[in-house]
């Protein structure tokens, strides 16, 4: 499957704030956006220009699409299926991406980055309610366990990350057992308690168009 595969500072740089790539260096001084908070390239400096209408709807929909690292076509099927949805589009496409089994593992801990975890999710390590799943897109329901596999219970990156579980903030949706390598996805996120810093509205505008 074809994926990005560039540096991923660039990418914050180019949204002009933290997407959370990099597991712990996006908290830490090392930080590209603590560094150098323009866009790349050689005239970097020099691109804060009028921002139109269409540009900062661009933006922000590219800021939602690499904060989760899908594709362009998967995040346009994730819209579709939000519209179809009862309820608010934006509210439910925010929803949706972050019922995505490889987003919930990042926010149980048990990997630094959503890239990491999607790269475990991908090597069987991870099971639901007790079945093997190894879709990172797999949408996890209220009430699901999910569960470090009982081979992967001793993997170096799953007990580095739970170290720092906290550190970088916690979701009240989510409960985890640190001791036993487990989370239970409470309940179907609202707006209000998802802390994910964009203006959904901007997106249905852009694919309202």
């Amino acid at each position: 499957m074809a994926r990005y595969t560039g540096p991923k500072c660039k990418l914050c740089r180019r949204e002009g704030t933290k997407l959370l790539l990099k597991g712990d260096r996006c908290y830490s001084e090392r930080c590209a956006i603590e560094k150098r908070n323009y866009p790349p390239g050689e005239r970097g400096r020099g691109r804060f220009s009028k921002r139109s209408g269409y540009r900062v709807q661009l933006r922000e929909k590219q800021k939602l699409r690499r904060m989760y690292q899908v594709l362009e076509a998967q995040f346009r099927n994730y819209f579709k299926k939000a519209a179809r949805m009862k309820g608010i589009t934006g509210e439910n496409l925010l929803r949706l991406l972050e019922c995505r089994l490889d987003n919930l593992v990042y926010r149980m801990g048990f990997a630094p980055s959503r890239a990491t975890a999607r790269q475990l999710v991908l090597h069987n390590h991870f099971e639901v309610n007790g079945r093997r799943v190894n879709r990172p897109s797999y949408q996890v329901s209220a009430g699901d366990r999910v569960a470090v596999r009982e081979k992967s219970t001793n993997l170096l990156v799953i007990d580095e990350s739970l170290k720092s579980y906290g550190s970088r903030g916690t979701v009240p949706y989510i409960s985890v057992d640190v001791n036993k390598k487990e989370g239970v996805l409470a309940e179907i996120p609202t707006r209000d308690i998802m802390p994910v810093p964009i203006e959904e509205n901007l997106i249905v505008e852009l694919y309202s168009k």
